[in-house]
C-alpha cells in the first residue's frame, strides 16, 4: 500500500527532528489526510511547517504543534478525549485514531458544522464536534482522560479542570504576556491535585468565550 510522500516528508523533516518519537503519534500523522482539513486553495500547503487560515478567524496548527500536543497528552485506547477549539477537525481526527471517542467543541457554528461533515465523510465514527463555548468544555460526556485546547487562554478555564478525569492530561496554551508567545502547559490531575509542566512556547489564536453563529 503506497504512502503519501508529503506526509512522509513532514515526518522526516518536521516531526522526528523536533522530538516526536511516539510511534503511534507518528503513524497517525502519517495516516490522517491533512489536505482534507484545509481550505481548497491551501491543499498544496497542507503539510507545510506553518499554520493555515481555515476561515472564521481560525487556523489549523502546523503539523509539529499538533503532533507535540498529542504526544504530550498521551491518548490511549479506552479513553475519551475533549478538544476545545476544534476548527476544521484535524486535531480531533488525530485523537480519534488513538483513543475510543473524541468530543470537539467549536465556537464558530460554520466551522463546527464543516468539521463534523469532514470527519463523517472520512469515516471517523468515533468523533463528534459541537457548536459551543469551549471555555465551558462539554460536561455531558465528562470526565475526560485527555483534554487538548487549540486556542490560547488567559487562565486555565475552571470548567476544564473540573471535567478532567483523575490521572487525566490537559494540554493548553496559556498567555503570560500580551507581547510574547504563549506557554504550552501539560497539566496532570493526580490525587485531586494539579501538576503543571511548561513544554515550549507557542502562538495560538485566543480562546474567546461565548459562541458565534
Amino acid at each position: 500500500m503506497g504512502g503519501n510522500p508529503r506526509s512522509e516528508r513532514m515526518i522526516a523533516d518536521q516531526l522526528r527532528p523536533h522530538g516526536i518519537v511516539d510511534p503511534r503519534v507518528l503513524e497517525v500523522m502519517r495516516q490522517v489526510p491533512r489536505e482534507e482539513f484545509v481550505q481548497p486553495e491551501h491543499r498544496d500547503l497542507a503539510y507545510a511547517d506553518h499554520p493555515l487560515a481555515i476561515g472564521g478567524g481560525q487556523t489549523i496548527s502546523q503539523p509539529l504543534v499538533v503532533a507535540a500536543m498529542t504526544q504530550a497528552a498521551d491518548p490511549r485506547p479506552g479513553e475519551v478525549a475533549l478538544e476545545v477549539g476544534s476548527g476544521s477537525g484535524y486535531q480531533a481526527a488525530v485523537l480519534a485514531r488513538l483513543c475510543d471517542h473524541v468530543v470537539g467543541v467549536e465556537r464558530d457554528a460554520e466551522l463546527a458544522a464543516r468539521g463534523e461533515r469532514t470527519l463523517a465523510r472520512l469515516g471517523f465514527t468515533n468523533a463528534e464536534i459541537h457548536h459551543g463555548d469551549g471555555a465551558e468544555g462539554w460536561p455531558g460526556q465528562a470526565p475526560y482522560a485527555v483534554i487538548i485546547v487549540s486556542a490560547a487562554a488567559d487562565n486555565v478555564p475552571p470548567a476544564l479542570v473540573e471535567q478532567l478525569a483523575e490521572g487525566g492530561r490537559l494540554v493548553i496554551p496559556v498567555v503570560r504576556r500580551p507581547d510574547a508567545p504563549q506557554d504550552l502547559l501539560l497539566i496532570r490531575k493526580l490525587g485531586g491535585r494539579l501538576e503543571t509542566k511548561a513544554l515550549f512556547p507557542v502562538t495560538f489564536v485566543p480562546l474567546v468565550e461565548g459562541t458565534r453563529g
